[in-house]
């Protein structure tokens, strides 16, 4: 291949470390990028490079995970080489891979034109399977089944394969679905006789087609695609790597395989991404040549001091030093609130102080949390302040279904001629009323001019019919009671836990319910507090009796109207850490810094989640260029009861060095050992081997079942003694077998306890 003269125009612009992993085509090369180390210049560049050597566009594979990232990489690309740019094959693995399918899918018996099954689609058919097996879609929550399937293919786990793995049958059997099997096989065949592929279809089926290799297909793709590119590949998971061996290693291939990523922000593995790709690629390709990019761009000394810090606590880790040229700049500012309401009023009140002080716009600004739910308490301070802002990626907190359905149980419990707040929730979860009985209750209320709950009891229906709607009727009665006659929190806690949305989520057993979940725990804490609160938002004072649901739905009103404006793009971002990656402000408040909320309390039990929530942490921190504020509250509300709280054992990672001279963080006597249940050292104390507990032998008892003062059983902390459960089923539990910390508040929906006879 012709070289390129190295002092050509558009390589003027790269350091040394970057033009070599442009410039260093051939064979297989991984490029290590730190954040703000300038990855998507080097990418684009080792395309542009390859063109402007002779390499035609369509030989070269460059995959990403977005198709937003793949249109910027070829527009950046064309401003080098012009219109060969968009002949480059770029794109998503789902895109690319759909692509050659439709050329190939006749030798997998499947027709070229097979339909692609979205996320709706899957679930239709996954309903009808479940409903063809004499099973119901309550035993077998078609989101979860859904989930199960979708980890099988991406493990490469057949339905024979999946029958006959023990392990995969018995966690089906312990959460009470063990025909899971037989569904993922009809479900399977359905699609296949239906021509149709799902998503993770497109990965399992080119994977079947360059493995098998029928017609030699291997050697054909591998002679096309003469070098294959992989951005952000600490992101893909087994099955995504899988295929792009069969693409690099085989021995026709020349082995032109470039990986730019960065191990310390693998963040993704409740995805199915896997860290190992990445630390493993040495292993796969023994004379790969490794580029390190340390130097940042982005942020300022004290940042990069810290990040690096922080990261270094990790054990199993590609070693990299990340440095800058930005020198001074302040200090890494850390506020310790009192609670999670003062943490969300100083919050606002620095944004304020930063906005006048180093003349910064808001859209400047990002507030970090680890959980969606957290948005809650700074939403409401920053409207306080009336300083605008944006929730990205997501839509603010009373804006989210989950909430805006519990709220419609609030308002009509509150005032039963609330027709918008009744039409929302006659039949979520659905009962069964149709949308032609509401079309009949809606025409007689508009023709006698009368709610629609006044015609309830008036409208000729079926039999069937009016027993539907008689339950529901019931349900909002009794709601109505408890809301003239509680306080504003019992009454919440009761109507969320009659109207059955609860019970429907948990059903669902998948991430997105938990976190639907865990919203509507964040709005009744919200609720808990509004009870306890000595002063309104707009100053009133109100005593015990006036701390109603009324009174605080009034307090609510103005957050749950869609009144940003939209056309303001000069907006405070309030957003997750996750969906933080790639981002970056001139100032950054992390928040929530706190032990079981960042660091999550599900990744205590294990070293590699902890590994994984610290590099969280250090894509957080990495977001910002000048300013860095930590926070964290020593108290917050969690399902109903104010939870105190330890600083986040992140915090204990950085320097003094690095912070504001007047903060004082409490040092444990080495930052550097993390903490699980008070230390690593405990960690075996919590592992079910230790506890003498064999998890095959581990049968949990229905939640019904659990009562105070029964000793039970946890997989995790071992023995204990239940000592009481409240009205929302937290548990309050003592473990025998923890020295600190030994009683815990545990959701029993998903605490899996075994009853010890």
């Amino acid at each position: 291949m012709q070289e390129l003269d190295t002092s050509a125009h558009y390589l003027d612009s790269l350091n040394d470390i970057q033009r070599q992993a442009v410039v260093n085509t051939d064979g297989p090369v991984m490029v290590i990028a730190g954040p703000g180390s300038g990855k998507t210049r080097v990418l684009t560049f080792r395309i542009a490079h390859l063109l402007k050597s002779g390499v035609p566009p369509w030989q070269i594979l460059a995959l990403t995970f977005t198709n937003k990232a793949a249109r910027e990489m070829k527009d950046r690309i064309e401003k080098v080489v012009g219109g060969d740019a968009y002949k480059v094959w770029a794109g998503t693995f789902h895109s690319l891979f759909a692509r050659i399918l439709r050329v190939e899918a006749h030798r997998l018996d499947y027709p070229n034109d097979f339909s692609i099954y979205d996320t709706d689609d899957t679930k239709s058919v996954l309903k009808e399977v479940i409903k063809s097996l004499g099973l119901t879609t309550k035993e077998y929550n078609v989101g979860a089944v859904k989930s199960r399937i979708s980890s099988a293919k991406s493990n490469l786990i057949t339905p024979k394969m999946y029958t006959a793995n023990e392990e995969l049958m018995e966690h089906d059997r312990m959460n009470r679905r063990p025909m899971t099997h037989l569904i993922y096989s009809k479900y399977v065949a359905k699609c296949k006789r239906a021509g149709a592929m799902d998503f993770d279809d497109l990965l399992l089926q080119m994977f079947k087609l360059m493995y098998t290799n029928p017609d030699n297909i291997r050697t054909k793709y591998q002679r096309q695609f003469q070098y294959v590119l992989v951005d952000e590949f600490q992101d893909t998971n087994f099955l995504q790597y899988e295929i792009l061996k069969l693409f690099a290693i085989y021995p026709d291939s020349k082995h032109n395989i470039c990986i730019v990523g960065d191990d310390a922000q693998s963040i993704y593995s409740f995805r199915g991404a896997t860290i190992e790709n990445i630390l493993q690629f040495e292993n796969d390709f023994p004379d790969v040549r490794t580029f390190k990019l340390e130097q940042n761009y982005r942020s300022t000394n004290y940042i990069v001091s810290a990040a690096n810090e922080v990261i270094g606590n990790n054990q199993r880790q590609i070693q990299k030093e990340i440095w800058t040229e930005k020198d001074g700049g302040s200090k890494i500012k850390v506020i310790k609130a009192m609670t999670d309401n003062e943490e969300g009023k100083r919050v606002a009140d620095l944004i304020i102080e930063q906005k006048n002080r180093f003349n910064l716009a808001n859209k400047d600004i990002a507030v970090l949390y680890r959980t969606n739910a957290q948005s809650r308490v700074f939403e409401e301070h920053l409207r306080r302040y009336n300083i605008p802002y944006r929730i990205y990626g997501g839509m603010s907190f009373y804006q989210r279904k989950e909430i805006k359905d519990v709220v419609a149980y609030l308002r009509l419990s509150i005032n039963s001629k609330d027709d918008e707040a009744l039409k929302r929730i006659i039949n979520y979860p659905k009962r069964g009323i149709g949308k032609t009985t509401m079309e009949n209750l809606t025409n007689l209320a508009n023709d006698n001019e009368i709610s629609i709950w006044q015609c309830l009891s008036k409208i000729e229906l079926s039999k069937g019919a009016k027993k539907k709607l008689g339950d529901f009727v019931s349900i909002i009665r009794t709601c109505q009671d408890k809301a003239q006659n509680l306080n504003a929190y019992k009454a919440a806690v009761y109507i969320v836990k009659r109207s059955g949305i609860m019970d429907l989520l948990k059903s669902e057993n998948s991430v997105e319910a938990q976190n639907r979940m865990d919203n509507i725990n964040a709005l009744l804490d919200g609720i808990q507090e509004f009870t306890e609160d000595d002063v309104l938002d707009a100053g009133e004072d109100i005593n015990d009796q006036e701390r109603t649901l009324s009174k605080f739905l009034q307090s609510i009103s103005l957050m749950t109207d869609a009144d940003e404006d939209k056309d303001n793009v000069d907006t405070v971002t309030l957003l997750s850490v996750h969906a933080a990656k790639g981002l970056e402000y001139r100032s950054v408040f992390v928040v929530g810094l706190e032990e079981n909320l960042f660091p999550s309390y599900m990744s205590l039990s294990s070293p590699d989640q902890i590994d994984e929530e610290r590099r969280l942490f250090y894509v957080a921190i990495t977001r910002a260029e000048e300013l860095l504020t930590l926070t964290y509250a020593n108290s917050r509300y969690q399902y109903g009861n104010m939870r105190f709280n330890d600083s986040s054992r992140f915090l204990e990672e950085i320097s003094e060095k690095n912070l504001e001279a007047n903060i004082s963080i409490s040092k444990k006597p080495s930052f550097k050992e993390p903490r699980v249940l008070g230390n690593f050292k405990k960690l075996s104390k919590a592992q079910p081997q230790a506890l003498g507990i064999d998890p095959k032998d581990f049968k949990p008892n229905s939640i019904s079942e659990l009562k105070a003062g029964q000793t039970v059983l946890h997989l995790k902390f071992g023995q204990g003694k239940i000592l009481s459960i409240d009205e929302r089923n937290v548990a309050s539990i003592r473990f025998e077998n923890l020295t600190e910390n030994a009683e815990k508040r545990i959701m029993l929906d998903f605490a899996r306890l075994q009853i010890v006879e």
